[in-house]
């Protein structure tokens, strides 16, 4: 089964969005992580990332990889309740990002 065209582009706008939050945030980077710091087992790369680079180097880059390919979406995302967990301690809110991954997940989670 194939995804509407318009539901795609709703998760493409969203990838735009997290993208402008990052870079509102200052945490876009310019350089990326070392290759080893994708090695990891660890969910979101916990072990090796920052949450916010595991958003931009993995997830942002796959899912427009996946998009521009004509792939299935996920069927599944919870990326929110981490991205609440990673700012709680933190002097940014950073709540523009998580309202922006709540509607990724949203859009990837059927709801």
């Amino acid at each position: 089964m194939t995804e509407p065209r318009d539901h795609i582009g709703q998760v493409a706008d969203s990838l735009l969005q997290i993208e402008m939050e990052l870079r509102q945030l200052g945490m876009w980077e310019a350089e990326r992580p070392s290759p080893e710091a994708f090695e990891s087992t660890q969910p979101f790369c916990i072990d090796t990332l920052e949450f916010t680079q595991w958003l931009q180097f993995v997830f942002v880059e796959r899912m427009k990889v996946i998009i521009e390919q004509g792939h299935p979406l996920p069927a599944v995302s919870g990326m929110a309740p981490m991205a609440e967990e990673y700012f709680r301690p933190r002097a940014e809110s950073g709540k523009g990002l998580i309202q922006a991954l709540e509607e990724i997940d949203q859009l990837l989670s059927g709801g």
